[in-house]
């Protein structure tokens, strides 16, 4: 258009080349010029231009009250924007809308101070932060909100950032009118604006929810920290717990096994181990109590400690029993000082509640550094060594030899023999008979037990009874020789052999067999005619209550009680008493000499005369000759049994020497030495 053209300027003209979506806009604009309600009128709107393109207008102009709308419409400065101002307002509005919407969604609040006059614009998130008034004036409020335990630092930290003229950090607590306390951080600066005014601008933001969560993890990793150390705390009281014996402290069978492990790895070595056992221990457990018997064990163990090397390993590996693993650098002569050592600091006795307690200590030595064996063997080893000196009478030491080794092989090869000999029916009765001292009738047959080995032969109990204890097999060879010898004696009855009773060697592990009275009750023995014969030291001085019933119970079967090696043990004429056997045996050793001393007479007259005044019958074993039997008889011996009448035999043997009767002529011969055996055939 040119510049003279004529333009219609009326409202209604002017509006048709408004662009359609800003009508509204510039009516209602115009609208508000009209009636006053603004002072200066600005607005923007696109208008067509006359080339048909569309240009925006920004409209400036007071209100003009009474003059015709077309002159208030062209008494407005109409400036067109350049499409460059245009897209940069848009791009400053872009921004601060975001601006806005960050400090929205962040939950920012911003301040602008004037430290001149003291005067400061808050945003309303920030008056809400704090919840303060909008009409409360500047600084004060601020102030006011403080925590009374920040405020000093906080307002410290201002006037510092204030005076160093760069950016500071601040952090404190506020108290909110409602009296909750937040957490908030600041951010701030200083500077000057165009006019020459000092200010201060910054932004503050809630962080009380993050202080807590920090709060709470920090109680967490602290409370996790405790747990762990309680953990680690426990963790190492189960395993030196698991490590340790309860009662002495000192290591266990499993530290020891651990110790083994690790010698065996090569990556620690000893020299020996010694294999400790108390000896008397359980007399001190059975007369004065456990607690007496726990406090000899704190005591050994004290001892062990005090004696034993830094380098050296003791442990308490079981019962009474400790063991010691020498370091590998000590010589033979050393662990020999050790161990005697040890020996002797155990004898010293120990007072405890008023008595003294005395112990000793057996101990085993299996000496390792000549590579013979390994860890596990050498403890074996140390073992049967300590079997070996408790052998030997205890309160010493002994090494583990070669030839101790033989002996343990020979042992145990017996061992097994022992049982395969039971499954076999190897172990086979032997009688000895007995015959009355005045008119040389048979008065009963002794049954011994004899081992038919299919090798070696005939073997007396001397050579396997040892190892018969060791493996508990005594029972079974007890009950073995006695049922064949009730089978025998049945025969021998049928046969009308003149046997009144027989007798077996009963011993004490099978005296106490469960079901042992129930099985002699369904044999039906008649009474009278089946002796049990007994060790002086099973019942005599400790007939206790379960083996009061169990003599009852023998009794009401018509089974006879005989108490054999009568003489040599320490039985007192009391407990004889309480026990009532049937018959008594004088040992062999008190028999023998009778001959040539005449105390050794009187001694045995003496037991016979006991045993009369009690109603005991009186048997004298070991009669090896006729001079033998006169004075037994003489002295008013009952029964007489022995090598001048008869050995020991099998079963068929036995019944052709009843049918041959030779021990009569043995009688009659009135010799003075031994007598003539009579041959079995």
């Amino acid at each position: 258009m040119a510049a003279d053209a004529t333009v219609d300027g009326s409202l209604d003209i002017w509006i048709e080349n408004v662009h359609p979506a800003d009508h509204e806009h510039v009516l209602e604009c115009i609208r508000r010029q009209d009636e006053g309600e603004v002072e200066f009128n600005v607005f923007q709107y696109r208008e067509r231009h006359a080339d048909g393109h569309w240009v925006w207008i920004e409209s400036r102009g007071p209100p003009s009250s009474g003059a015709p709308r077309v002159s208030r419409a062209v008494s407005s400065a109409r400036i067109p924007i350049s499409p460059s101002e245009k897209k940069a307002e848009s791009q400053l509005e872009e921004i601060s809308r975001r601006l806005r919407l960050a400090l929205d969604v962040s939950k920012v609040g911003v301040f602008e101070a004037n430290l001149d006059t003291g005067t400061i614009m808050r945003d309303k998130q920030l008056l809400s932060i704090y919840g303060l008034d909008p009409q409360q004036p500047g600084v004060a409020a601020f102030e006011e909100r403080l925590h009374p335990e920040d405020r000093d630092a906080a307002l410290a930290r201002v006037a510092a950032g204030v005076a160093s003229t760069v950016p500071f950090m601040n952090a404190f607590r506020i108290v909110r009118p409602d009296g909750e306390i937040r957490h908030i951080r600041s951010s701030s600066v200083t500077f000057t604006d165009n006019e020459g005014a000092h200010k201060l601008i910054g932004a503050n933001w809630d962080v009380t929810e993050d202080v807590i969560l920090r709060e709470e993890l920090e109680r967490a990793r602290q409370l996790a920290e405790a747990r762990n150390l309680e953990l680690e705390a426990a963790r190492t009281r189960i395993e030196y717990n698991a490590l340790h014996d309860h009662l002495t402290g000192l290591p266990n069978r499993r530290f020891l096994d651990q110790r083994l492990d690790e010698w065996t790895a090569e990556t620690v070595a000893y020299c020996a181990i010694l294999h400790i056992d108390l000896d008397r221990f359980k007399q001190i457990n059975d007369t004065l109590g456990h607690q007496a018997g726990d406090a000899m064990l704190v005591h050994t163990a004290q001892v062990l400690s005090s004696i034993i090397g830094d380098r050296d390993f003791v442990a308490r590996v079981g019962g009474d029993e400790f063991l010691v693993l020498c370091d590998a650098h000590q010589s033979q002569d050393e662990v020999i000082l050790l161990a005697d050592q040890i020996i002797e600091a155990l004898r010293q006795p120990v007072a405890y509640e008023g008595h003294l307690c005395r112990f000793g200590a057996s101990v085993g030595i299996a000496w390792t550094i000549d590579g013979t064996a390994d860890a596990k063997q050498s403890l074996m080893n140390a073992d049967l060594a300590l079997y070996r000196a408790k052998g030997l009478g205890r309160n010493r030491y002994e090494f583990f030899t070669k030839q101790l080794q033989t002996q343990i092989h020979h042992a145990k090869r017996t061992a097994d023999e022992i049982i395969k000999g039971l499954e076999d029916g190897e172990f086979v009765p032997f009688y000895q008979p007995q015959f009355d001292a005045h008119t040389l009738d048979i008065a009963g047959v002794e049954t011994l037990a004899r081992w038919m080995h299919p090798q070696h032969g005939l073997l007396t109990p001397d050579y396997f009874l040892k190892i018969v204890e060791d493996i508990n097999a005594l029972t079974a060879i007890d009950r073995c020789i006695a049922e064949q010898a009730l089978s025998d004696f049945g025969r021998w009855e049928t046969l009308d052999f003149g046997v009144p009773r027989i007798s077996v060697n009963v011993s004490s592990p099978r005296l106490r067999e469960p079901g042992l009275i129930e099985s002699l009750r369904q044999l039906n023995i008649p009474r009278g005619k089946l002796s049990f014969e007994l060790l002086e030291s099973i019942f005599l001085d400790d007939l206790d209550e379960d083996s009061s019933q169990i003599l009852n119970d023998l009794s009401a079967l018509g089974i006879e009680i005989e108490i054999d090696d009568f003489g040599t043990g320490h039985a007192s004429i009391v407990g004889l008493m309480k026990l009532n056997p049937s018959r008594l045996k004088i040992d062999r050793a008190l028999v023998k000499p009778i001959i040539e001393a005449a105390e050794q007479r009187k001694l045995v007259g003496s037991i016979i005369d006991i045993g009369h005044s009690l109603n005991i019958e009186v048997v004298a074993e070991g009669v090896e000759t006729i001079q033998h039997a006169h004075i037994l008889r003489d002295l008013g011996c009952d029964t007489l049994q022995g090598y001048a009448f008869a050995r020991p035999m099998s079963s068929s043997d036995f019944g052709r020497f009843v049918k041959a009767g030779q021990w009569r002529e043995n009688w009659k011969t009135q010799g003075q030495g031994p007598a003539r055996v009579v041959p079995i055939c």
